[in-house]
């Protein structure tokens, strides 16, 4: 097959209708590689040159026809990544070498898993595995990543001369639970108990709930929200990523896709959190709060998401990165993935030799953490 290859800096390039269409074809796509999604990140400027995060996305096509795609940045940083390479860029530096600019395949700021490689057929993927190859091999670049790829995706880059990189997240499963007392009966008793007494303190504080599908969310719920994410940030002393212009335009464009959680006290708002999902799965994403109350994390971005999976028959809550916590809460490790290609043969070396220490040792993490599951042993 004769393939054209093309690298596209602007969404708009190739269209909403050709985009989604190769989205619908992929077996692990999610909310977070549609064009509604990508398209609201660059289109805020949050996503953007301005902000190190320029598209280049790499793109196949056949007679006009779009055939394979992949998200595609040349970064000037490793702001919002969530598979962390800082230590890779400041040995670089401490060598005379420029780690950046590098190329990064990726949801920016999103460590949700999903098809990187989007195309029609396996020819037309290989041929795009290989267009990035190529790709890499004439940039100007340190590197290329790909970040939470699909395992098969994983496999693939492996063979293709990648290293891999694990990491560790906690995903919750719904196994077909009729409520969440169903669920909690499932947990070990000290677990169950506490889970009963967080929600406790909640509601003996008169804090009550409103979950608002995106299609009801208002400009003020979505301005409130905006407010508790960005005190969320600054109580980290950090940064926010996203602008309102972002959840605005995820909002109007995605609402199906969409769940905002408001909490309230005495008739006011004083905490929200946002999740995205589709029918299979619901992705914890962002929370904040203008008052301080016990618990009141756990209930807005944990257990209301839980009732509303079970509700919806969602099979699984992916929690996001990071969070040990979540184990006490019915979520179990789940191994994510990373690709990782140097340019340097010297570095090369380093990174495939400290990445297979440190797969061993997420490992007899995994193992470690298993063995501490917060459910009830089954019986004999």
């Amino acid at each position: 097959m004769n393939y054209q290859r093309r690298i596209v800096s602007s969404l708009s390039e190739i269209g909403q209708v050709p985009w989604d269409a190769l989205v619908a074809k992929q077996d692990e796509a999610n909310p977070f590689i549609s064009f509604a999604f990508l398209d609201a990140l660059h289109q805020s400027g949050s996503a953007s040159v301005k902000t190190g995060w320029s598209p280049q996305f790499l793109t196949l096509w056949t007679d006009r026809r779009l055939v394979a795609a992949m998200p595609l940045y040349v970064k000037a940083h490793s702001y919002g990544e969530y598979v962390f390479d800082w230590a890779w860029a400041d040995a670089y530096q401490r060598h005379g070498l420029d780690y950046y600019p590098k190329l990064l395949s990726a949801i920016p700021f999103t460590p949700v898993s999903g098809n990187r490689f989007l195309a029609e057929d396996a020819a037309s993927r290989n041929a795009l595995v290989q267009a990035l190859l190529e790709l890499q091999e004439s940039s100007d670049v340190s590197s290329s990543h790909i970040l939470f790829p699909t395992e098969e995706e994983a496999e693939t880059l492996q063979d293709a001369g990648f290293f891999l990189r694990r990491s560790v997240q906690f995903h919750w499963r719904n196994e077909g639970y009729h409520s969440f007392e169903e669920f909690l009966s499932t947990l070990e008793q000290k677990k169950r108990k506490n889970i009963r007494a967080e929600r406790r303190k909640v509601q003996e504080a008169g804090i009550s709930f409103r979950q608002v599908p995106g299609s009801e969310a208002t400009e003020s719920d979505w301005r409130f929200f905006k407010h508790c994410y960005d005190h969320t940030y600054r109580s980290h002393y950090s940064t926010p990523y996203l602008n309102l212009d972002f959840f605005l335009r995820i909002g109007a464009n995605m609402p199906q896709n969409i769940l905002l959680v408001v909490a309230e006290r005495q008739g006011r708002p004083i905490a929200s959190s946002l999740v995205i999902h589709d029918r299979r799965t619901l992705y914890g994403r962002y929370w904040g709060a203008i008052e301080h109350h016990p618990c009141l994390h756990f209930e807005t971005a944990y257990y209301q998401p839980l009732e509303f999976c079970i509700r919806h028959g969602i099979t699984w809550f992916e929690g996001g990165a990071q969070g040990e916590h979540k184990m006490a809460r019915g979520f179990l490790p789940q191994q994510t993935w990373s690709a990782h290609w140097l340019s340097n043969p010297a570095f090369a070396q380093a990174v495939k030799h400290h990445l297979e220490q440190e797969s061993g040792n997420i490992a007899l993490y995994v193992d470690e953490l298993n063995e501490h599951s917060p459910f009830k042993s089954p019986p004999g």
